[in-house]
């Protein structure tokens, strides 16, 4: 009896421990907004720069462990790519606008006032609008005087969208501060890299590969409504 005694007070110290170590989950939502830097990974390459855009979304973040959680995102963001002329004035970019859903892990670390997260996951996305913006005639590129054609492709000038579905992987870095109870705002750069292209990569095709990829950098507000 005096055993038994002592394994049930053992083990009433052990669930009380536990009980005071537990860390209560929370639910928050919120929105961010922010800007892109974005382009297509061609090949064969393209000479050409980073495009500017802007990027909309909101957030739903459940935290369940102590330094663990979740993201699911709805955003719409701008990617596309921008033509590198080096020597002349022609211009010419492209845009897609896409509706993305980012499903990250959330690891973050700190205190109540400031803390440092890590977001990781996958990302599916749909194109709901695209724009060509040029200071040329690109659907006669050839005919135009002085244009380069030597040792590049210009194909992709007048490609046919062929997928408007994407995927990807998405990681990012940013810090959180809490400005009030339940209110906090973040800070945020991500990567993205896509994994479907947007250009049709068949044999008989100009280019095997046009995947895109986008730096981010945004301003975010959560509420935590629980």
């Amino acid at each position: 009896m005096r055993h038994c005694t002592i394994v049930v007070m053992l083990a009433c110290l052990a669930l009380w421990a536990t009980a005071q170590t537990h860390y209560e989950g929370s639910i928050s939502v919120g929105g961010k907004a922010g800007a892109t830097l974005s382009r297509v990974q061609f090949n064969p390459s393209v000479p050409q720069k980073f495009l500017p855009g802007m990027m909309l979304g909101g957030t739903f973040r459940y935290i369940e462990e102590r330094h663990f959680g979740l993201i699911l995102e709805l955003n719409v963001e701008q990617r596309g790519w921008k033509e590198f002329y080096e020597g002349t004035d022609f211009q010419y970019q492209r845009r897609f606008t896409y509706v993305q859903l980012p499903m990250l892990t959330h690891i973050f670390f700190g205190n109540d006032r400031i803390k440092g997260f890590f977001n990781a996951g996958p990302e599916v996305g749909y194109m709901i609008a695209h724009s060509t913006k040029s200071n040329f005639d690109y659907p006669n590129f050839a005919n135009l005087e002085g244009f380069p054609t030597a040792n590049r492709h210009n194909e992709q000038l007048n490609l046919d969208i062929h997928s408007k579905f994407d995927y990807g992987i998405s990681a990012g870095l940013g810090m959180e501060v809490g400005v009030a109870r339940r209110h906090s705002v973040t800070l945020e750069g991500r990567f993205y890299y896509g994994l479907r292209d947007v250009f049709s990569n068949h044999k008989k095709d100009p280019f095997s590969g046009s995947s895109g990829m986008s730096l981010m950098f945004t301003l975010g507000y959560n509420y935590q409504i629980r």
